[in-house]
């Protein structure tokens, strides 16, 4: 049968557990360069975690918030313009028609009152 094998007196033999308390996991870096992923023998609690995952969002969160601002900023600036571009044109037609009807108006009602109280009976034709 198996015995158990007995080592050699000089073999050093372990007489004492002692317990090496789990390192502590890295902080999270400010630059994503330096970031570490944790390994299986740093596992967090579940607070730990969700703790981690809300800090971890906020810094995002703050990185992206300047840059979004600026960047939102020049594409509704952008958006606005074509806009403006577009409606020029059509204001500009619309503008000439108004100020069009408005003279010939003026002017149907100017020559009405010069040269008497016979006013032209088609005030479109005098433009």
């Amino acid at each position: 049968m198996n015995s158990p094998r007995i080592p050699p007196r000089f073999v050093p033999t372990l007489t004492t557990v002692l317990e090496v308390p789990a390192p502590a996991p890295p902080a999270v870096a400010d630059d994503p360069r330096e970031a570490v992923a944790l390994g299986p023998a740093a596992r967090l609690s579940e607070l730990e975690s969700f703790a981690l995952e809300e800090q971890l969002m906020h810094r995002v969160l703050q990185r992206i918030d300047g840059a979004l601002e600026e960047r939102l900023s020049d594409v509704v600036s952008a958006a606005v313009q074509v806009q403006l571009d577009a409606m020029v044109p059509r204001l500009r037609t619309e503008i000439e028609a108004v100020l069009r009807t408005l003279v010939v108006e003026s002017l149907a009602e100017e020559l009405g009152e010069t040269l008497g109280s016979n006013p032209p009976k088609d005030a479109s034709s005098l433009g």
